[in-house]
């Protein structure tokens, strides 16, 4: 029986002739005779051409990287790599000007933690400078941040503690301000650390000898250490996305082109490679992978070394995840359209690489990647149950997607058993994905610049509770505005289409895609409810 069958039946009877009926089965053929099958069948065509890209790039880059590991191409083996030591007669001066940046806003749960850990970065103290850049719009966290910054002063660390009279630009703003302060011209390099960014101390001394030995080098960047990655079953699935990320496309990208997007944060610019690349520019939400792409056009190389590894917070609220994934999504595509162009007349980079940046890093990585596993999985398969014409290849459904799922996954051996989660997790996230890509390439709607600052917890969950507070909790208007907050309707809606698909396959359908339908179901319901990642009680 199919959806024509189910049709007729449900309007038989409405005459007695069943002219109605009949004239509705005629239009309703023709309808998915003419047009949804053959729309469905060019969709299926184009979402295995995108399936089929994004697993060559996957395999390319595994192969790559089993190349890098197994030919031992470590950074320092790369580059030229010299521990830096003490001059008696040079004294200090052998040592270049450093300034540490730490651009903040409203950070009252961490930003203790990464002012301490820069201060505490052991580096000659007459070369380097830690500056704090506020941009707090809470006077209360602003005063606290100061106080701060007086107390490190105090015990003889050169900080400064920098604000200004508006948001303009967001981090890009402030970080391009903080460029400005004539003390900057002492410096020869700037590293940059978001609040809950915590450095070990030998930070500088694994990461400087790379400019001092290297001038064509413009980046080191870190890599990302995660403390809260057990928190939530949400944070260990972005632990999986992001190791991928750092292990392979960044370690890829730093071996094979000396390029790959500056993630913001744990890094260490030539001030140089800054001010020739044009400085920082608010242009989109993702202004590091801008700086990254226009340094890169001048000739710079960049270098990925992931043994330095700096101590960070996932974000562990779903609110607070889909915020920052709207914005490295639609970043990113936005930033594709406005610069395609430049990269494409630049003629200081060779053809290999234009490819590498235009195909590899954006095209697939950041647009495709998105666009294919929300289109794919979450509307086109569960739609193909009721067209029983539209045949979609096995291995386009299953050996495809395993094998890139395998890549990813395999970078983190731990959580290897919670890839079925972590499959269910991403595709409900791809909704938001790909919508922030489409909002990003089309320049469409308010939010295509909307720049929401993730929120981090610290030690927030480990504080006790002040029983002095009233308890909100007990409040039934605040557990009812609790639980419309926590209401997610894009989900909802996405998660009742795909249980009818579902539904309907285990009763009609031949494929057994209800098998992956109802878990996928079930993944929408649950995030659609706000029942995912940590939930902070009302205090």
């Amino acid at each position: 029986m199919d959806l024509v069958s189910l049709i007729s039946e449900a309007v038989l009877g409405l005459t007695k002739d069943g002219v109605i009926t009949q004239e509705l089965g005629i239009i309703w053929r023709q309808l998915r005779d003419f047009i949804l099958i053959p729309t469905l069948n060019v969709a299926v065509f184009l979402c295995l051409t995108m399936s089929v890209m994004l697993f060559i790039e996957r395999l390319y880059m595994g192969v790559v990287i089993l190349i890098v590991k197994l030919s031992g191409r470590k950074p320092e083996k790369r580059y030229k790599w010299e521990e830096m030591k003490d001059d008696v007669e040079l004294g200090n001066s052998n040592y270049p000007m450093v300034l540490v940046q730490i651009p903040m806003y409203n950070e009252k749960e961490v930003y203790q933690l990464s002012i301490g850990a820069a201060c505490a970065l052991s580096w000659p103290s007459d070369r380097i400078i830690i500056q704090v850049l506020d941009d707090s719009t809470d006077p209360v966290i602003k005063d606290l941040v100061e106080i701060e910054c007086q107390m490190w002063a105090s015990k003889g660390i050169n900080i400064k503690y920098e604000i200004r009279s508006n948001r303009n630009g967001y981090k890009a703003g402030a970080l391009k301000e903080g460029l400005k302060h004539s003390y900057v011209d002492m410096c020869d390099f700037v590293t940059i650390f978001d609040a809950d960014f915590q450095p070990d101390p030998d930070f500088l001394y694994k990461s400087i000898p790379y400019f001092v030995h290297n001038p064509e080098v413009g980046l080191v960047q870190a890599r990302w250490k995660f403390v809260n990655a057990n928190e939530c079953l949400m944070t260990r699935v972005q632990e999986m996305s992001l190791n991928y990320h750092f292990r392979v496309e960044q370690e890829v990208g730093s071996s094979t082109y000396a390029f790959f997007g500056f993630n913001g944060t744990a890094g260490v610019w030539r001030i140089a490679a800054i001010r020739e690349a044009g400085g920082w520019k608010d242009r989109t939400t993702v202004e590091d992978m801008d700086l990254a792409v226009r340094a890169s056009l001048k000739g710079w190389k960049f270098v990925y070394v992931g043994a330095i590894k700096v101590k960070s917070e996932l974000p562990s609220t779903f609110k607070a995840f889909r915020y920052q994934q709207h914005r490295w999504s639609c970043g990113p595509a936005n930033l594709f359209r406005k610069m395609v162009m430049e990269i494409i007349r630049n003629q200081r980079v060779d053809l290999w690489q234009k490819i590498h940046v235009i195909y590899s890093f954006f095209l697939v990585r950041k647009i495709i990647a998105h666009i294919v596993t929300f289109s794919f999985y979450c509307v086109v398969i569960p739609t193909c149950v009721f067209f029983p014409e539209v045949v979609v290849p096995i291995w386009g459904v299953f050996y495809v997607p395993t094998i890139i799922t395998v890549l990813n996954a395999i970078e983190t051996p731990r959580s290897i058993h919670l890839v079925i989660f972590w499959v269910l997790f991403e595709n409900v996230m791809s909704l938001h994905r790909s919508k922030g890509t489409l909002i990003g390439i089309l320049e469409a709607g308010g939010r295509v610049n909307e720049w929401v600052v993730t929120e981090k917890l610290g030690d927030t969950l480990l504080k006790p509770k002040d029983n002095n507070k009233p308890d909100i909790k007990s409040s039934k208007k605040s557990r009812f505005s609790a639980f419309r907050e926590r209401l997610h309707l894009l989900e909802l809606g996405m998660g009742t289409y795909i249980l009818v698909c579902a539904c309907y396959d285990a009763m009609f359908g031949k494929y057994w895609y209800f098998v992956y339908l109802f878990g996928q179901t079930v993944a929408f319901y649950v995030m659609g409810f706000g029942y995912v990642g940590t939930l902070i009680p009302p205090s």
